[in-house]
């Protein structure tokens, strides 16, 4: 797969330890930024990552900030992200089986970098279960997504 991935300042560092743990399993990865640990702000990444699944460049995407709720939050802005914050396995893989969670976001201030490697090998890992209630429920959040999109 294609993994973008993509950090603020406060994911950096992470981000450096995942794109290494990412290509070690044989992905081919997409490093969208950010560079340093210089200030900047998340939702430039978000819309980065973002982009790149949308436009088909990317089959998955890893976000990482402080917190990774700032991360979430600004993905799930843009159509067609599903993106999930995930300090455990669990929800990492149920957020794919049984959501398409297509984006992963994490808190570099949150988990080490050693659970963050096993939460990204989870992620990756898991497919979409394709059963009949996911995807009706898929189904139903993407149409409160164009519900959203038409009122604008």
């Amino acid at each position: 797969m294609i993994i973008a991935i993509a950090a603020d300042h406060g994911g950096f560092l992470l981000k450096e330890v995942l794109i290494r743990c990412v290509s070690s399993l044989g992905h081919t990865i997409q490093d969208l930024g950010t560079n340093s640990e210089e200030a900047v702000d998340y939702p430039d990444y978000a819309r980065a990552v973002g982009r790149s699944l949308g436009a088909g460049k990317a089959d998955r995407g890893i976000l990482i900030c402080g917190s990774g709720v700032g991360a979430s939050v600004a993905a799930n802005k843009i159509p067609g992200i599903r993106a999930g914050l995930c300090h455990d396995t669990f929800s990492a893989h149920q957020g794919v089986e049984d959501d398409d969670m297509n984006v992963l976001c994490l808190g570099a201030r949150v988990v080490g970098p050693e659970l963050a490697k096993e939460i990204v090998r989870t992620f990756l890992a898991a497919r979409f279960s394709g059963a009949e209630r996911h995807v009706r429920r898929l189904g139903k959040v993407n149409e409160l997504e164009k519900e959203c999109e038409d009122r604008t």
